[in-house]
């Protein structure tokens, strides 16, 4: 069992970093547009609006890295030690970066805020997108995941609606992770809709902007339906629109139910060498931090 559950933590922040390489390539596009240029998008070939190396991850990867690397350094939760992790990240001139997460971290950079106004222009998917390494880290005491979620997304995105699907995503893979069982990690989504309607992916038509809601609405579709690691995310990427951060979303849960067996060689092989290594560490550390919160760094 402890082997296995190691396998699907690995599965899941290297999917993470698959779907969100695989997915920059046909980020902004609409299914139309990849399915005349490209035709079905299977391989991790780069390019796309940022003209990416083949391989090469972005923000989602990157921010989920720098949230993992505060918690190693202050040997636990400490706001500001993640908050120093996000202007050292943006500070580094980052690929891509968001216009709400660039505005949070400059306002903890220059005034010392952590937590944003709450708004519905918060309402995108950059808290969810970072947030694996706060999953894999609070296993051990789950009671600590909801709080240290609201603080770490509220340095940049303060919105009911975020708050509840990057919740949501992370009790799933917490599920998925410990049972691997799908079944009741689709009952934890259902739960979310019954009480917000609005959320319901079973009449999915396509949504896949950077919105929360389209973001679930686009993950959850693929993710119940199809039966592979691989089906999950040239579905997911297809889709076109915040494709990257769908993706990484979808590679994320898809790994933990599946496992790191379950992702193509021909998709792993193609990850720089060194986000694979700085992955494999904090799998690693991250299990072993005892989960508290830290006032010195």
């Amino acid at each position: 069992m402890k082997n296995d559950i190691h396998d699907k933590i690995l599965g899941s922040y290297v999917g993470l970093a698959v779907g969100d390489a695989l997915g920059a390539t046909t980020e902004f596009m609409t299914p139309r547009e990849i399915q005349v240029n490209i035709g079905v998008h299977n391989k991790i070939t780069g390019g796309g609006w940022l003209r990416l190396k083949p391989g090469r991850v972005t923000d989602d990867t990157e921010m989920s890295l720098a949230l993992g690397n505060s918690l190693i350094k202050s040997q636990g939760f400490n706001l500001n030690c993640i908050g120093d992790h996000y202007v050292q990240w943006m500070r580094s001139k980052p690929v891509d970066i968001g216009s709400t997460v660039r505005k949070g971290i400059r306002d903890y950079m220059l005034k010392g805020i952590t937590v944003q106004m709450e708004s519905e222009m918060a309402a995108g998917n950059g808290a969810a997108m970072r947030n694996l390494p706060l999953i894999i880290y609070c296993l051990k005491k789950w009671g600590y995941f909801e709080q240290m979620t609201r603080l770490q997304s509220h340095l940049t995105h303060n919105n009911k609606k975020s708050d509840l699907i990057t919740l949501c995503f992370g009790e799933m893979t917490k599920i998925l992770l410990e049972t691997g069982d799908k079944l009741h990690a689709l009952k934890i989504a259902n739960r979310l809709i019954k009480i917000n309607p609005k959320f319901s992916y079973s009449r999915y038509k396509g949504e896949s902007s950077g919105y929360i809601v389209d973001t679930f609405k686009t993950v959850m579709h693929y993710f119940s339906d199809e039966t592979s690691f691989e089906k999950i995310l040239v579905g997911v990427v297809n889709q076109g629109g915040d494709a990257d951060t769908n993706g990484a979303i979808a590679g994320m849960m898809a790994g933990a139910l599946y496992g790191y067996s379950s992702i193509p060689a021909k998709w792993t092989k193609k990850i720089d060498t060194e986000v694979l290594r700085a992955i494999r560490i904090q799998c690693r550390e991250l299990m072993d931090i005892p989960v508290r919160y830290t006032d010195e760094i």
